[in-house]
């Protein structure tokens, strides 16, 4: 007995650290969080106004519904393309064979390595209009240069393809580990029943990934979502509001306009959205489907 009290407490003591974080750095802004929500609290002072800052946000703010609908659109494209690029990679670097292919994969997963503000530094220099690497080869070989900067549809392109760089080595790691634990008995019997390579692919390596993709995709979503340090220093979410999404926007509202209890508010209302994603990502990953 005495031995499972000191088991007991050494294993308290060696989660401790991570319990005070947790406590400093989420579970205590997340209530000032709430509070603040139903305030007009700018920083110094504030007085209680009930929902009016949520009312503002969802029917008085001519751009929130617009950053909603941008964002929710690069939550919906980055993730879906950057699994189908980590997918793509995962199967080309599968093959235990394959000549460098540690060195592949490790250059591969770098960028998952960087911090997102030097991923963007360096994809403002590979996407510079003037100076850039990318206009740079189109240049070369007879094309006119990209408005990276400039154009909105662009610039949302662009936002996209370092978000997929950023995280396709991190998506590709995950599918080659769920890859080499599919048992080759199945592949060994779909040959023998005759099934191509697309066969095998589609009947047995989607549906044996099933679960990984769903976790891939949910997780990506929920970072979209999230995404704020790449987009403020590659693009600061122009030109225009192109490329602001939704916590670059509520980041202008509280900090640079001071309206801590409608930012507040704003970051509330994306707590819900991700919680009802996470909720969805429980369900699935109860053998992909929901129960």
């Amino acid at each position: 007995m005495n031995q499972h009290k000191i088991y007991k407490t050494w294993a308290f003591l060696f989660t401790l650290p991570n319990i005070i974080l947790f406590v400093l750095f989420f579970a205590i802004p997340a209530v000032l969080g709430l509070v603040f929500s139903f305030t007009n609290f700018n920083g110094f002072s504030g007085e209680f106004v009930g929902l009016d800052n949520y009312i503002h946000l969802l029917f008085h703010d001519e751009h929130f519904m617009g950053v909603i609908i941008r964002t929710t659109i690069f939550a919906l494209i980055a993730p879906i393309l950057g699994y189908l690029v980590s997918l793509g990679l995962a199967l080309l670097l599968s093959d235990k064979d394959l000549v460098f292919g540690t060195v592949a994969k490790v250059l591969v997963y770098i960028p998952t390595l960087m911090s997102p503000v030097v991923s963007a530094i360096t994809m403002r220099w590979l996407f510079g209009e003037n100076f850039g690497f990318i206009n740079h080869l189109l240049e070369t070989i007879g094309l006119d240069p990209v408005k990276w900067s400039t154009d909105g549809y662009a610039a949302f392109i662009m936002v996209i393809l370092v978000g997929i760089w950023g995280a396709g080595g991190f998506n590709m790691i995950l599918i080659l580990g769920r890859l080499r634990s599919i048992p080759p008995e199945l592949y060994e019997a779909a040959k023998i029943d005759g099934a191509s390579v697309w066969q095998r692919f589609r009947n047995v390596t989607i549906p044996m990934l099933k679960p990984i993709t769903f976790l891939i995709l949910l997780l990506g979503t929920i970072s979209a979502f999230k995404e704020f340090a790449v987009i403020d220093t590659l693009t600061n979410g122009g030109p225009g509001m192109a490329t602001t999404f939704y916590v670059l926007y509520m980041y202008r509202i509280g900090f640079e306009r001071l309206l801590i209890g409608l930012a507040s508010a704003g970051s509330m209302i994306l707590f819900i959205i991700l919680l009802v994603l996470a909720s969805v990502q429980t369900k699935l990953q109860k053998g992909g489907e929901i129960s």
